[in-house]
């Protein structure tokens, strides 16, 4: 196997030719993409020019772009610690400042001492100082004021938080950008 092609990821469209999610950006490595390719679970949309992998008998090129046969909708948003960060775009609920992941922590809007659940409309993303200061108390009687409550996003507020975020672009494949619509002007 060709050394430059080990990382390649295959980009991964739902039926409408959108991207299957933004947050994280849909994305397959490119031996899954080319299973499913193989198996006629997706359309092949666009292959990496030039780039080929053989078995005994066969060469197949990589793919690069791919789209489901059957449109596939998202319903809810997993609550996970990346996509509470991302919610919040990566910014402390309380400074405003934005940090990265090894910088932020999670804030219990009511404390978990006072029976503050950890769920969507209760957690926040913090800052580790301000999450210091605020301690064990509402974040009114810390006399912190939150840039915006906590709030459960839909699969559609999520991806576009994820668009408008200054890093969405690292780690695109010149490839794909067709098919992402990056900051594009529509022709009149």
């Amino acid at each position: 196997m060709n050394v430059a092609i080990g990382n390649l990821r295959t980009l991964v469209l739902n039926a409408d030719m959108q991207p299957l999610s933004w947050a994280p950006l849909s994305a397959w490595s490119w031996q899954q993409g080319l299973v499913a390719v193989l198996q006629e679970r997706v359309i092949q949309v666009k292959t990496y020019e030039g780039l080929r992998v053989s078995s005994a008998n066969q060469s197949f090129e990589i793919p690069a772009v791919v789209a489901l046969k059957t449109y596939r909708r998202r319903k809810k948003v997993p609550y996970t610690r990346f996509n509470v960060f991302l919610r919040d775009e990566f910014r402390c609920q309380y400074c405003g400042r934005r940090f990265p992941v090894s910088e932020l922590t999670f804030d219990h809007v009511i404390p978990r001492a006072r029976l503050g659940g950890s769920r969507w409309t209760n957690i926040v993303t913090a800052c580790g100082p301000d999450n210091l200061r605020k301690g064990c108390r509402t974040p009114k009687e810390a006399g912190m004021r939150l840039l915006r409550a906590p709030f459960e996003p839909s699969p559609r507020q999520l991806d576009d938080i994820a668009r408008r975020l200054p890093m969405a672009k690292d780690g695109l494949h010149q490839t794909w950008l067709d098919f992402l619509y990056w900051d594009s002007e529509l022709e009149e």
